[in-house]
């Protein structure tokens, strides 16, 4: 079928306008708008139609091209009005009204870069589909692909801010149906490491056990099983920075709630959620998170990171370095606990997954290593111990045994019972 038959096929389904029908045969040729290829497939129609109605009287094909072609309809002397185009239902005729309401929204917002999207109205894709099934779609592009274009060429050159198809600041969403436009704002990540040096305070926010978050007497209708953790320590302050709705915290996992972390401190990412603002100066944000933790947790060497940041330290391994205090049910000499950690120095110890954790964690046999451990100090009571070791060892079970669940431990060479009373993450070894 030729490109002139299949137009007029298209013109038999009703008024069309220039975009619509140009749209039909955008792969065809390139560096034309759909609108421009519209015009002259119409103006190359409208000449074989009055061709027809001279030669042989056959005036239906002008005629129906009247209702979308004003060429067509001076042929026919007849006063006649374009009338709306039947597939996109004179969408076309209002693009600018839509770059009013993305500018609207767009208002107060910080942004470089933007994409735009269209949600179509049901109607629209049964009309594009009516269209295509009845004059075929090999040549054919969606009705949103063009809008898009159409729309992020106006509101570039009103807003002044650039494309971006691969990672836009903001994407602008045409919701067709409502008339309404949303917004999808890329979040804000700001990368860092944090030291916490309180004991109890979780890394994330962590419902109420009892009321799962809604709030009951329990939590003092709180909602949280603790008053507050590092993540709400970081929170408030990027919010501000960032005119945020919200924030999420990531880390290079995480040390336990009685646990301080200490050294270099442990990696993490805070993501800005909904961002009013993108630009900041991250040494006032790194004192500001400082200030208002009040000797809780410190942060630094903040700076910008992107999403891909977050996977690699999710996914990253990183062996750990540990402080512990240790205690015994009985007396132990400084040589007995010395000669157990000789023999856990360089070990592969096997983990069954612990009891403190089975009801999160799948039941299973881990095996990880111990690169080196050694007495800090002795006393009577207690022992120091610093342990440096594969990510994903349970240090406490190291030492506990964990009744048998890890093998060897400390408990089980000394033949005593030993307990971790105090632990300190001092490295994070990325």
């Amino acid at each position: 079928m030729t490109i002139m038959q299949t137009a007029a096929r298209i013109i038999e389904e009703g008024p069309i306008c220039d975009n619509c029908m140009g749209r039909q045969f955008a792969r065809l040729l390139t560096g034309l708008t759909n609108a421009e290829r519209g015009e002259a497939i119409k103006l190359s129609l409208s000449l074989e139609a009055a061709r027809l109605m001279k030669e042989e009287g056959y005036k239906d094909l002008l005629e129906k091209l009247a209702l979308s072609n004003s060429y067509a309809c001076k042929t026919l002397d007849a006063s006649c009005e374009e009338e709306e185009c039947w597939v996109c239902i004179g969408l076309f005729n209002n693009l600018d009204e839509w770059v009013d309401r993305a500018i609207k929204a767009l208002e107060g917002i910080e942004y470089s870069t933007f994409v735009v999207g269209t949600k179509v109205s049901g109607l629209l894709a049964e009309n594009e589909e009516i269209l295509w099934a009845e004059c075929g779609a090999d040549y054919a592009e969606q009705l949103k692909t063009e809008l898009n274009r159409e729309i992020g060429k106006r509101l570039a050159a009103r807003s002044g801010k650039e494309v971006d198809i691969k990672m836009p600041d903001v994407v602008v969403i045409l919701d067709i149906a409502k008339e309404d436009i949303i917004l999808e704002i890329r979040s804000v990540y700001v990368e860092g490491r944090y030291r916490k040096l309180v004991r109890g305070i979780p890394q994330t926010r962590w419902p109420c056990r009892k009321c799962k978050g809604k709030g009951c007497q329990s939590c003092d209708n709180t909602g949280k099983q603790y008053p507050e953790s590092v993540d709400e320590l970081v929170s408030e302050p990027v919010i501000e920075a960032f005119d945020s709705d919200d924030t999420k915290f990531h880390g290079a996992g995480r040390e336990d709630i009685d646990a301080l972390m200490l050294g270099a401190g442990r990696p993490f990412v805070v993501e800005a959620i909904n961002p009013g603002k993108r630009n900041y100066n991250l040494s006032d944000l790194e004192e500001q998170i400082n200030s208002k933790a009040d000797g809780k947790i410190e942060v630094e060497g903040l700076k910008f990171a992107d999403k891909a940041r977050v996977q690699t330290l999710k996914n990253s391994t990183a062996d750990k370095v540990y402080k512990l205090k240790v205690t015994f049910n009985a007396p132990v000499t400084e040589d007995a606990i010395r000669t157990a950690l000789e023999d856990l120095q360089g070990n592969l110890i096997e983990q069954r997954t612990p009891q403190r954790v089975s009801h999160r964690r799948a039941d299973l046999v881990r095996k990880r290593q111990v690169h080196s451990i050694e007495l800090l100090e002795y006393h009577q009571d207690h022992a120091i111990i610093r342990v440096d070791c594969e990510g994903g060892l349970y240090v406490k079970e190291l030492i506990s045994s964990d009744e048998g669940r890890t093998a060897p431990s400390l408990t089980g060479l000394l033949g005593i019972d030993a307990v971790v009373e105090e632990l300190d993450v001092v490295d994070v070894k990325i």
